[in-house]
């Protein structure tokens, strides 16, 4: 009697550090399904659609411009301060969202994971490519806005920094990525992290300057300055305003090693512990 011969035998990872982008690729017509669902439903029967992917940045920035800058009299040096947190609120947007859509990975979708197997890791992934769409708009109305103030003569062009951009971003939502691994991992056992998550995401928020200059935390409040300044999300917002508004003066390339050092150290703990609770959180969630 012959033996069956499987085409595939799925076993759980041996590995924790393994992203195993071979497979993902096979799967890869899945994951632009999921984009695409993402992109089109978020704002499906509402009345303004995909203009909300415009109305919030814009107006926190105004938000932001008013209490800030003009009741709490932040200085923003030359740069336009409804400029200058439109930058940040962007940047910041991309990740929290990457962070907050997939800190509850395992919780969200485990009736589809009890019953299909794919790589665990193309839901995460989804969410990331999906954010940058939205992201992409959102860096379309900042050139709009940047151009005007540009052409009216109150800023300089961008440095040839930009070219570094691309770089940014991508640490932006692999950072996100990175922490909601971590988060998701953490409550299929400890749900109260939810909480904390959503909590905490405020809180880091300001201690990543997204509407101040970290210089002007040296004046203000030196005691939490070194919080702020080696805040690797802080550092890479920072550098992104170092290239849209500021005409050399920066080693960018020796800059971004700190940040990118970070990034890639929360991003295999992030895929361990990720890998590691993919193989039981069906028994556990």
């Amino acid at each position: 009697m012959s033996q069956t011969q499987w085409r595939e035998i799925i076993t759980p990872k041996k590995k924790l550090i393994s992203l195993n982008l071979r497979e993902i690729w096979n799967y890869r017509d899945l994951l632009f399904l999921f984009v695409k669902r993402d992109v089109v439903t978020i704002y499906k029967q509402t009345i303004l659609g995909p203009l909300w992917f415009l109305i919030q940045p814009l107006f926190t920035s105004l938000i932001y411009t008013i209490i800030f800058n003009g009741v709490a009299e932040v200085k923003t040096g030359e740069v336009p301060p409804f400029l200058f947190n439109l930058s940040g609120v962007i940047l910041w947007n991309y990740f929290a969202d990457c962070f907050s859509q997939t800190s509850d990975t395992f919780k969200k979708n485990e009736d589809i994971f009890g019953k299909v197997y794919f790589p665990r890791a193309v839901m995460p992934l989804s969410i990331v490519v999906s954010n940058l769409v939205k992201l992409g708009i959102q860096l379309l109305i900042f050139l709009s806005v940047f151009l005007y103030y540009y052409f009216s003569g109150a800023l300089n062009g961008p440095s040839l920094g930009v070219i570094y951009m691309p770089i940014l971003i991508i640490l932006m939502g692999i950072s996100g990525l990175s922490l909601g691994l971590i988060t998701s991992s953490l409550t299929t056992k400890y749900r109260d992290l939810v909480f904390l998550a959503a909590f905490g995401i405020q809180l880091l928020m300001f201690m990543s300057a997204v509407m101040y200059p970290i210089e002007m935390v040296a004046e203000k409040l030196p005691v939490i300055e070194p919080y702020i300044k080696y805040n690797p999300l802080a550092v890479t917002i920072d550098l992104a305003r170092q290239i849209y508004f500021f005409d050399g003066g920066l080693d960018l390339g020796v800059t971004l090693l700190y940040p990118l050092a970070c990034c890639l150290a929360l991003f295999l703990i992030g895929l361990a512990l990720f890998n590691k609770t993919e193989k039981s959180f069906i028994d556990t969630i």
